[in-house]
């Protein structure tokens, strides 16, 4: 039983359907045939006439003659060769014997042979030495390595294989061809159909019926339908498409129907077989019904053919001689159609009827009903010609396509079992090997899915009886495994070679079934299924190999595993050998080859170049990636610790390559790197592998460790700390240059930060890439060192900012405590404060830290805590991402796996709070404490002329807010188009704290030359409420409720302002013993309303006779009127120095000289407090 070729019958209906088109096409003016000129093609043969023959006649005038394309095309397959090395000089011609589209280019070259160790290998390269290096063998790698990849595409139309087996019929004696085996299987088809009275009309009768009933029936559209739909419509057309799908012509079909009509008639229902059917033929068909000689020739001798398979076997001598001499005149044409009459050839086909009636009338060999002489002695042309008829439920144009009525044609090939001998069970064995065969031609896994269908239906159908048991067994075959001959049953046959050829793919399925999940898990299906020894029906079991046992389908799959890891550790092998010869041309290393490429760590480096362990870890993790999604899922259905043995065989591969290599490493190139890495990867996927099926196996040895694991982490662990010291050394040298050429500009209009902390970050950000990148065994330590390098770079980074800014100190001015008095002689000579000179340094520093270099600091404070979360994010994303490589050497089982893990988070947890989060607080107590710097420089620095000098000096009414409202919009402003929007409003509300600090000033320490009334009051507090509008900005600024908590002691101040003397003196007293002898203005955040030095300060500025006199009776405070307060223009200080600092807009103290008083007042306030409460205070 040899295995249908759909791919040679689909290039012959292309050439017939191409002949077809080019006569029909108009280039052909004339076709003459011997008959004379004709139009018809009816009559012509395609298969039988020359394509060069016709080539040659449309270039030479249109002309062409059937009788001479026949001759040619006969002429030219008797000489094929010989013939097309005519035309073709070059003699490039090839004759293929399988399926071209599974054939890639033929070789140009031997392949190199594989080294078997050392020696081999330094000899094969001392002899490729003559090539250019760096040329030859790339090319061969980067080749050979493509090659290698298409090879894992399945092709199964690839049936050369010399190890699968196949079901073989007893050779047929007569030589039928497969066209053959088609035609006869059709007229038995047929006359099955016509003795079963299946009603067939012709075709010529079916067009005058639908005729006449069209005409009778026209105003009956209803009679019409229910006439369509009767039973002989929907047997023609099952008729039409059994011939089509048989590949039977019109003219062909009419006639055999026409003669076994008339033979139907003459016989009884079912009384027929196979020899009286081809005499019958032989007797009713004459020369003339033929179109051409040559085709009757064919049919005769086909008939004579059929006729000597099947009587041939008859034991008499006598009777034999007499078949063959008999169909040696049918066969000869002189013979039987000239020099014999009509009558002698119906004596002759009676003698052999007669023959064959005494054979069909012995009895069956096995008592079966139905049986006849020919079951048995005529099995292999049956079985043959039941196979032609299976086939026809295959579309004919999509070979993998099973045609729509192909259910009804099945139940109508029941109609031939009593002719060909055929049984439920055989039926059922036989259409399986033909869906597999055609599954194997066309790849459909369809076609598997039906022939998985009959296979179960074959080993769950009932217990037959004996006699049939007998029966299939008595049909035997033939089959050949390494060249010994197996003398089995057909079923047996059947059987064994599907399995055969399962086993011969699934031997290497990392070949053959490379990212086709249910294809490999059907043909598993069916290895099993179609594997079982005894062949014996198993009732109620499926199709999945449960009717197998289970040592069996355990040594098979194990078998399975071994073989296919064994063929893709030798592709892989080859393609490690490429790999080194490669990376030993492109580094041009010629001597000891193996040793310095293979094992040696510290051979040199080129750009482009992968190390050979690289490429066969690489190589390795796609075969095991392949068991993980695709091999290991199915075939531990039945076999649980497949993945096991997968895993530790890959291990061990890999590990005899990887040992001597691992031996000389001392530092972290980049080769050790890359190799290290792969290594790693691999053995994670490797574990992951193993584990995969531990927690569903009960197997004891899902509970040890996977492998001896890879001495990696010993090798690397110290190597990877020594490189991170040597990154903390360089991060703080860049730091520390970009902080040196850092200008506090910002980097763009979007980016409003410092270039130096983009700098600084981008370095970090590239050690922390390289630092995951080495994919390497990493434990605690390695993150704990990683992130105190990123701490004490930050850090260092934040305190060159932080040290910078200058004390708040140095913004206050200090001014004498006065009592209010009018001066009664204004030319009398005034006293004159002296004021202490500001460091020369610090005024510089000032300088450089103006408002714009200030925002642009803050918002570089900002960035880095933005930075800060995405680095720190980054970092745990990448740590939990490398946890096989943390887990790397661990005793990793189903039972500690993910254990490990959960043991580190907490201390995990506790490294990025003690470094990341610390750096973030920094950043964020930096940024408010530049922002209460940045506040306090512009209201009591930048703005010290207009707002502390000037406002409300003299007098309320001639200097109010409203012409300082400009600059501090104008400073809003300013501030708010260079700030970062995310701490805009931090930065805002600390302006606003620092001028009301400023109004604080004003009214507690303005100094002489400010004492306020209560309408002065008034107005300042119609100033306040309106500098309060400012910063809320009609809702686009501050919150309200921000604006009024903290502008409350403000107004609370104004509000002792307005309160009558004697109750603020009265308060005075009851808080004199907290007054602090302090000489400096204090802040006003460090006050609060009750405080004495901010009673006796209220005294101090109120514009109020009765004040004046109470500090004058009790603390000797000197009059307002005898200081003259000098402006920041004025130049008329005690020292030169004074002059050049009012220049340039310097900042001034009072001195500690003029504070002397204080401290004396504070002790005659004490002392007073006691008479002041028993006696009445009078002006």
């Amino acid at each position: 039983m040899e295995f249908s070729n759909p791919t040679l019958r689909k290039y012959r209906d292309d050439r017939r359907r191409l002949l077809e088109f080019v006569l029909s096409s108009g280039l052909i003016k004339e076709i003459r045939t011997p008959a004379g000129p004709t139009t018809s093609f009816s009559s012509i043969n395609f298969d039988s006439i020359s394509t060069d023959y016709v080539l040659e006649c449309i270039n030479s005038g249109g002309v062409l003659d059937v009788s001479q394309a026949r001759k040619r095309y006969y002429d030219e397959s008797s000489q094929p060769i010989t013939f097309l090395q005519m035309h073709l000089r070059s003699g490039d011609v090839y004759y293929l014997h399988s399926d071209p589209n599974s054939m890639g280019s033929p070789p140009f070259r031997m392949p190199p042979p594989m080294p078997m160790n050392h020696a081999d290998f330094v000899e094969l390269r001392k002899s490729e030495t003559n090539y250019p290096a760096g040329k030859k063998s790339p090319s061969l790698f980067q080749e050979t390595r493509k090659n290698c990849q298409e090879t894992t595409v399945p092709d199964l139309n690839c049936m050369g294989n010399t190890t699968v087996l196949s079901a073989v019929l007893p050779t047929l004696k007569t030589g039928f061809s497969d066209d053959d085996l088609r035609e006869s299987a059709y007229e038995v088809f047929l006359a099955c159909m016509m003795f079963s009275r299946v009603e067939i009309y012709s075709t010529e009768a079916k067009k005058r019926e639908r005729s006449a009933r069209f005409l009778g029936v026209l105003n009956n559209r209803r009679e019409k339908r229910h006439v369509e739909h009767e039973s002989p419509d929907r047997n023609l057309k099952i008729h039409e498409t059994i011939r089509m799908q048989m590949q039977i012509s019109e003219a062909t079909d009419t006639l055999i129907r026409r003669r076994l009509t008339q033979f139907a008639s003459s016989k009884p229902c079912g009384d027929v077989d196979v020899p009286q059917l081809s005499l019958a033929l032989l007797t009713g068909i004459l020369r003339t019904d033929f179109p051409s000689e040559k085709s009757y020739i064919h049919w005769k001798n086909r008939q004579a053919n059929v006729l000597e398979e099947l009587l041939s076997s008859d034991h008499n001598k006598n009777r034999k001689q007499m078949i063959g001499a008999s169909l040696a005149k049918i066969r000869n044409p002189e013979e039987w159609d000239l020099k014999m009459s009509p009558s002698e050839r119906s004596d002759f086909l009676l003698v052999i009827r007669q023959v064959a009636l005494a054979l069909s009338s012995m009895p069956g060999r096995f008592g079966i009903e139905g049986e006849t002489y020919y079951w048995t002695t005529g099995y292999h042309l049956n079985i043959r010609l039941y196979e032609k008829i299976l086939c026809s439920v295959f579309d004919i144009l999509e070979d993998s396509q099973i045609i729509e009525e192909s259910e009804e044609i099945l139940e109508l090939t029941k109609l031939t079992w009593s002719m060909l001998g055929i049984t439920q069970k055989l039926h059922h064995a036989l259409f399986a090997w033909v869906l597999f065969q055609q599954f194997v031609a066309t790849e459909d896994m369809a076609l598997l899915d039906y022939s998985l269908c009959e296979v179960d239906k074959v080993l769950s159908a009932e217990m037959c009886d004996d006699r049939e048991v007998a029966y299939t067994n008595s049909l035997t075959s033939f089959t050949f495994s390494n060249g010994h001959e197996m003398r089995l049953s057909l079923m047996q046959s059947i059987f064994l070679s599907i399995s055969s050829w399962c086993d011969s793919k699934l031997q290497d399925y990392h070949l053959h079934f490379s990212k086709k999940k249910l294809f490999f898990e059907r043909v598993v299906t069916m290895a099993l299924s179609a594997g079982n020894e005894d062949f014996v029906p198993h009732i109620n079991s499926e199709f999945t190999g449960a009717g197998t046992s289970s040592e069996l389908v355990t040594g098979k799959i194990r078998g399975y595993v071994e073989k296919s890891l064994d063929a893709a550790c030798r592709r892989v092998s080859f393609v490690l050998y490429l790999a080194i010869i490669n990376f030993c041309d492109c580094n041009h290393n010629k001597v000891d080859l193996w040793s310095q490429v293979t094992y040696s760590p510290s051979s040199g480096y080129i750009k482009d170049t992968i190390h050979p362990l690289v490429t066969l870890a690489n190589e390795l993790n796609l075969i095991v990636e392949e068991d993980l999604s695709i091999f290991s899922p199915v075939l531990s259905q039945w076999y649980r610790e497949c993945a096991m043995i997968s895993a530790k065989k890959l291990h061990q591969f890999y590990g005899e390559r990887l040992k001597p290599f691992l031996q000389d490493v001392t530092c972290l190139t980049m080769d050790v790197r890359k190799v290290l890495s792969a290594a790693v990867a691999l053995e994670a996927c490797l574990t992951k592998l193993h584990t995969s099926v531990c927690n569903e196996t009960k197997s004891p040895s899902a509970n040890e460790p996977a492998f001896d694991y890879f001495p990696i982490a010993e090798i690397s662990g110290p190597i990877i700390l020594d490189w991170i010291v040597a990154q903390h050394e360089r991060i703080l040298e860049w730091t520390a240059r970009a902080f040196e050429l850092e200008d506090w500009e910002p980097l763009s209009l979007q980016q409003k930060q410092a270039a130096s902390a983009v700098e600084v970050f981008r370095i970090i950000e590239e050690t922390v890439d390289q630092f995951f990148e080495f994919s390497l065994p990493m434990d605690i330590t390695h993150l704990q060192a990683l992130l105190s390098v990123i701490f004490h770079s930050l850090d260092a980074y934040l305190s060159k900012m932080s040290i910078q800014l200058v004390e708040k100190k140095f913004f206050y001015p200090s001014t004498p405590l006065t009592r209010y008095k009018e001066a009664a002689f204004p030319i009398v000579k005034k006293k004159v404060v002296e004021h202490s000179i500001l460091d020369d340094e610090v005024h510089k520093q000032l300088d450089i830290l103006a408002t714009s270099k200030l925002c642009i600091r803050l918002n570089t404070y900002r960035y880095i805590q933005k930075q800060i979360t995405v680095l720190e994010d980054g970092i745990r994303k990448s740590w939990e991402a490398i946890i096989p490589c943390r887990l790397y050497g661990c005793q990793m089982t189903p039972g500690t796996l993910g254990t490990s893990v959960d043991l580190n988070d907490e201390s995990v947890t506790e490294l990025f709070v003690a470094t990341l989060d610390c750096i973030r607080d920094s950043a964020g107590h930096a940024i408010k404490r530049t922002c209460d710097f940045l506040g306090a420089k512009i209201v009591f620095w930048d703005m010290r002329d207009s707002f502390l000098f000037n406002l409300y000096h003299g007098g309320v009414e001639g200097n109010r807010l409203d012409d300082l409202l400009p600059q501090f919009d104008s400073a809003l402003n300013n501030v708010c188009r260079l700030i970062d929007e995310t701490i805009r409003d931090l930065v805002v509300s600390s302006i606003y704290k620092a001028s009301l600090e400023g109004f604080v000033w004003l009214l507690l320490d303005g100094g002489p030359s400010r004492a306020f009334s209560d309408t002065d009051i008034s107005m300042i507090e119609e100033d306040l409420s309106v500098f309060e509008d400012l910063f809320v900005a009609n809702g686009e600024g501050l919150p309200r409720s921000l604006i009024e908590e903290e502008s409350k002691f403000v107004h609370q101040i104004l509000s002792l302002f307005s309160l009558q003397t004697q109750s603020v003196i009265q308060m005075l007293m009851e808080s004199s013993e907290h007054i602090s002898v302090d000489t400096t203005s204090p802040r006003y955040a460090q006050r609060y309303l009750g405080d004495a030095e901010t009673l006796i300060r209220v005294l101090c500025h109120k514009k109020d006779r009765e004040a004046s006199k109470f500090l004058k009776r009790h603390y000797q405070l000197p009059p307002s009127s005898d200081y003259g307060e000098t402006s920041s223009e004025d130049s008329s200080f005690h020292s030169p120095l004074l002059a050049d600092i009012v220049k340039r807009s310097a900042s001034f103290r009072w001195s500690d000289k003029s504070q002397s008083s204080f401290k004396f007042m504070k002790k005659k306030l004490q002392e007073a407090t006691w008479d002041i409460k028993h006696v009445t205070w009078s002006k």
